[in-house]
């Protein structure tokens, strides 16, 4: 495996690709259900993601001067970040593409024909 390879792979670009084929079928309520908690995922992501952006543009970055209610979140965000650098990123990129593809699985979408 190449150093640069990921560690944690995505398939976003396949998953579009079974459901604009019609190989990715599931019915309406599992349909539903997944892209439910695959949106509630992505709102965290892209949320743990601006927190990120916000503590990287603090020209001093301490978190004792900061209110109390942020620390945890920024504290989350930095950590999350740090264990697995650009995951977040990849993840606010890919995951779209997942709710794309169950709905067309579902038949929110068109196919793209």
């Amino acid at each position: 495996m190449s150093s640069e390879a990921a560690p944690y792979p995505f398939a976003g670009d396949l998953f579009l690709t079974l459901a604009t084929e019609g190989r990715l079928v599931l019915d309406p309520a599992s349909a539903d259900e997944i892209i439910a908690g695959l949106e509630r995922t992505l709102a965290m992501i892209r949320a743990r993601l601006r927190v990120i952006r916000l503590w990287e543009q603090l020209p001093d970055r301490r978190l004792d001067e900061l209110p109390d209610v942020l620390v945890p979140d920024i504290v989350d965000a930095v950590f999350v970040d740090q264990l697995a650098p650009g995951q977040l990123q990849r993840a606010a990129t890919e995951l779209p593409k997942y709710i794309e593809a169950l709905r067309r699985a579902r038949g929110l979408l068109p196919s793209g024909d």
